[in-house]
């Protein structure tokens, strides 16, 4: 039975595939030139696609503003963070605020040297 069949398939097949390799060009009335008939097909198509490449483009707009406009409402749903009451800021004796300003200048000028040493090196002469 199997071998009945496969004769038959083979036969199938090759049929399908000749008639695959076949293709009938477009029929086009007499008097119409087949260069401009194709080339308004390929306009007509190119308009087309470009058409569906706007829809997509303003779905993807929507999409982005949708996804703005949920987001915006997901942050306008939250509960605002407590209020903290901001840490008091301590009285010092105006001699622990002169000596903290001679550590904050030594600490500068500190930088700032070190800084130069860099530069120096930075901007000595190529050997």
């Amino acid at each position: 039975m199997t071998r009945a069949l496969l004769p038959l398939s083979l036969a199938l097949a090759a049929l399908a595939a000749s008639a695959e390799a076949q293709t009938i060009p477009p029929y086009v009335s007499p008097g119409v030139d087949p260069h401009r008939y194709q080339a308004e097909q390929h306009r007509s198509e190119i308009d087309r696609l470009r058409a569906q490449a706007d829809q997509r483009e303003a779905f993807a707009r929507r999409l982005q503003l949708e996804t703005r406009l949920n987001r915006l409402e997901i942050e306008a749903a939250r509960q605002p963070e407590p209020m903290q009451p901001s840490a008091y800021r301590s009285l010092r004796s105006p001699e622990e605020e002169r000596a903290l300003r001679d550590s904050a200048t030594r600490r500068s000028r500190a930088a700032a040297a070190g800084v130069t040493q860099i530069d120096a090196w930075l901007d000595r002469p190529a050997n």
